[in-house]
């Protein structure tokens, strides 16, 4: 067993992975008998690789480690593992052994019979195939007829590092397995927290003598704001985004590191201050309502952004963009105040029911705007009598089928059908709008139409 000061070492340098060093320790430890198969399984970025390697290197045993994704066929992982197997025996008087083997492995039977010779009257070797369980083109006995090579070569020990292993997927009784949990919130905040980014970059004010004599009267305290935001911003990030999507310790490292420089740049502006927080939060909460640091993409953010922004239209025919515009008005509109917003005679200021004047008393109900209520169902006679009000020429081409792209913008789902007969043409059918107020802004513009004037509030 390691000693106890060795061991307080891993953890520092493993963290969260107590449990798994002890017992790959009290297993691969030379003072003891070892199986001859040990299987390390957990999901990705749990730490797998990087406890095995330090723990056998800590142990003092003689190991190689195959990464068996990089093998392209079974033959070229036999004679990867026989040439790593013959690498790791660097005894000088095994100099003239190492130039008479051959590298030659054709078949598992062949890789035992070269380990045979290698490892006769050594001591304990231990070989980790990482990520066998993905090798590309293997056949159903790859994993079963290495798992047995221990059982013929005693003082060989296999270590199988899976993901998910199947059950009994070796054909064996009695594998020993450990089990690497997935890190929780507080793991995984407190692993990545250990290497914290810095608020201020330093690294490009070497150039300028100016900027190096202030970076020299830098406060104490600047690493300790690092820290101290640098924890408080990863709790973010996890709440927001890594939970549900980057769980993983690598993708959570990687969001955090695509969020930090416009999380910081207030800072760095010097329009807030390092310890403004719940302020930093409020100013940049699109940062973490949003999914785009989640997305790889070759194109940079601000480029795409750019283009975006700058040419940001909808390609409808013309009359068809009067049809959605009616049809999200009919939907938001209650349909008795249509004359109102579309007859000529309407445009004169009506008197209030009456008489008087209002005693300027607060209202009891507080009205809630029409945009942020749901979509009403209408009728089509309704749609087509507020199409025929908003066009600016109130005349339609002869050319022009209307009814066709009242049923291309229902085959697009712009349009919902909600009730109605069988022909989604007929005059008593329901419709409801499938669009967003930003959609039909935008598509209002384009045609230039003023869609709010003729929207109720």
């Amino acid at each position: 067993m390691l000693p106890e000061s060795l061991l307080i070492f891993l953890d520092d340098q493993i963290p969260r992975r107590q449990l798994q060093i002890r017992q790959i320790a009290s297993l691969l430890d030379s003072s003891f008998p070892s199986p001859s198969i040990l299987v390390l399984h957990g999901l990705e970025a749990t730490g797998k690789s990087f406890t095995i390697k330090n723990v056998l290197e800590a142990l003092g045993t003689r190991h190689a480690i195959i990464q068996s994704q990089e093998c392209i066929t079974t033959r070229h992982l036999l004679e990867r593992t026989l040439i790593a197997c013959t690498h790791a025996v660097e005894r000088p008087e095994d100099a003239l052994r190492l130039e008479v083997l051959d590298t030659k492995c054709e078949n598992v039977s062949a890789l035992v019979v070269q380990l045979q010779q290698l490892l006769e009257g050594k001591e304990k070797f231990v070989l980790v195939l990482d990520g066998i369980d993905r090798q590309r083109e293997a056949p159903p006995t790859l994993l079963p007829a290495l798992a047995r090579m221990g059982e013929v070569i005693p003082n060989l020990i296999v270590v199988m590092v899976v993901t998910a292993p199947r059950p009994r997927f070796l054909h064996l009784a009695g594998v020993p397995h450990i089990h690497f949990v997935p890190y929780d919130r507080t793991d995984s905040i407190a692993i990545v927290s250990q290497t914290p980014f810095a608020i201020f970059d330093h690294s490009s004010q070497h150039n300028d003598a100016a900027d190096d004599s202030v970076q020299q009267d830098l406060p104490p305290e600047t690493n300790e704001d690092d820290v101290w935001l640098w924890s408080r911003f990863c709790g973010a990030v996890w709440d927001s985004l890594g939970k549900g999507a980057a769980r993983d310790i690598v993708s959570f490292r990687r969001t955090c590191e695509k969020i930090w420089e416009p999380f910081v740049k207030p800072i760095r502006d010097s329009i807030l201050g390092t310890r403004d927080f719940s302020k930093l939060m409020v100013r940049n909460r699109v940062l973490f309502q949003g999914e785009a640091t989640l997305i790889e993409t070759v194109v940079s953010a601000n480029c795409s952004d750019s283009k975006k922004g700058s040419r940001r239209s909808y390609q409808f025919p013309y009359y068809t963009n009067f049809l959605l515009i009616a049809a999200y008005l009919a939907s938001y509109n209650p349909s008795r105040q249509d004359q109102v917003y579309f007859m000529k005679a309407s445009e004169k200021k009506r008197r209030k029911k009456g008489g008087g004047t209002s005693t300027g008393r607060p209202a009891k109900h507080r009205k809630i705007q029409r945009k942020l209520l749901g979509p009403q169902a209408f009728i089509q006679e309704r749609l087509l009598a507020i199409f025929h009000a908003i066009l600016p020429d109130r005349m339609i081409s002869g050319t022009a089928d209307i009814m066709i792209q009242i049923a291309t913008l229902a085959t697009l789902r712009l349009l919902v059908k909600m009730s109605g007969p069988a022909d989604v043409l007929d005059a008593g059918t329901k419709w409801k709008v499938n669009v967003g107020w930003d959609f039909v802004k935008t598509i209002a513009k384009c045609v230039r139409f003023d869609i709010e004037s003729y929207l109720a509030e």
